[in-house]
């Protein structure tokens, strides 16, 4: 026999003591998906620091597990005396960092190297900075923003001997270096054969003949600075290599 008769108040009364009360869901009581934290010029210049370092330590770099290196440049990172009172990173946000500014400065490296190539007598390193990323947001449709992971990773032999070999440098210079022993032995090409070659390999020719008429006006206008130099100064006190320069740019401007 039933303890209860599904008519009888002790069954209706036992159903209301097990329902579940109403949730009200209020705009206060959803939780919020956690924003996604931009990375501080500060923060990437320790991470860096932090790769560089725990790399270069050998009790750590070698045989060691991936999870294991990550971890221990998250536990550098967070206690690093340049971020005290930021919110702490996770190891997984750290590798992910890591490897976009890897790729990126990477490429911009490529960029660089290409610019100096391009490097004329009257040009200063802030005109290759700028020629360098017109060439990156020609071939990759995207600005360069981590210039400044780009000037701490440039020199360190480790980073380019880990990161630029994987990354297809090391082709690349083997490439260079082969043209420059085949140039030996044949003769070179004439300057209408060689900025026609230039525009095939930046692949964009309106973007690079703009490039190379920005270049030479400011060659130009840096020539045109030192010869007026030259002629205001009194031609008895010129130095015999101020002499023969200021007749190589008259030749040459007027």
């Amino acid at each position: 026999m039933d303890p209860f008769p599904l008519n009888s108040p002790g069954f209706v009364n036992l159903l209301t003591s097990q329902t579940t009360q109403p949730i009200e869901i209020g705009s206060s009581e959803v939780p919020k998906p956690p924003e996604r934290r931009k990375w501080t010029i500060k923060e990437d210049l320790v991470l860096i620091s932090a790769w560089l370092n725990t790399s270069k330590d050998p009790i750590t770099s070698n045989e060691q597990k991936l999870g294991a290196f990550w971890k221990r440049i998250e536990e550098y990172v967070n206690a690093s005396p340049l971020l005290v009172g930021s919110i702490p990173r996770e190891w997984s946000q750290c590798k992910q960092r890591w490897r976009r500014v890897n790729e990126q400065v990477c490429k911009f490296v490529g960029c660089h190297e290409a610019a100096l190539k391009e490097q004329t007598s009257g040009q200063n390193a802030n005109d290759v900075m700028k020629v360098a990323h017109d060439i990156f947001l020609n071939d990759y449709k995207a600005k360069f923003s981590l210039e400044h992971c780009w000037r701490e990773l440039r020199f360190d032999q480790k980073w380019r001997s880990h990161s630029l070999t994987s990354n297809g440098a090391k082709e690349k210079r083997k490439e260079t270096a082969d043209e420059v022993d085949r140039e030996e032995d044949v003769r070179p090409p004439g300057v209408k054969a060689s900025k026609a070659a230039k525009r095939k390999k930046h692949g964009n020719e309106a973007a690079f003949d703009q490039i190379e008429t920005i270049l030479a006006a400011k060659n130009m206008l840096s020539k045109q600075k030192i010869l007026d130099r030259l002629l205001g100064k009194n031609a008895d006190t010129l130095t015999d290599q101020e002499l023969a320069l200021k007749n190589k740019l008259i030749s040459e401007l007027l």
